[in-house]
């Protein structure tokens, strides 16, 4: 009876260390799934665009850019098929000087 519970405790021991190991996505958070979704997953993709949105946000914390230039760096920075955000062209929208409102849009 002793060797079977002994069992049991190394199995879930190694059942744990392996579900860690695996680094599941974490379903609750949306920005980490928005960003896992557009790099399908690859680390590096990944990096470049959590880094490039601390840069956006902090850049609007500080700057506070007009309220049309957000939403047309948001409409801008979304990809067209899946509705997702890709935060390296919002950064590099929202932060470029040249970038005018439409005229349609007064």
């Amino acid at each position: 009876m002793r060797v079977s519970w002994v069992v049991v405790a190394i199995a879930v021991g190694v059942a744990g260390a392996g579900a860690a190991a695996a680094k599941l996505p974490p379903l609750r958070d949306p920005v980490f799934l928005n960003i896992g979704f557009v790099c399908q997953w690859q680390n590096r993709c990944m990096d470049q665009q959590q880094r490039a949105m601390k840069r956006a946000l902090s850049y609007t914390r500080k700057a506070t850019p007009p309220s049309w230039k957000v939403h047309l760096c948001n409409r801008r920075a979304v990809q067209r098929r899946s509705g997702r955000v890709d935060w390296i062209s919002y950064n590099n929208c929202i932060r470029n000087p040249n970038v005018q409102r439409s005229t349609a849009a007064r």
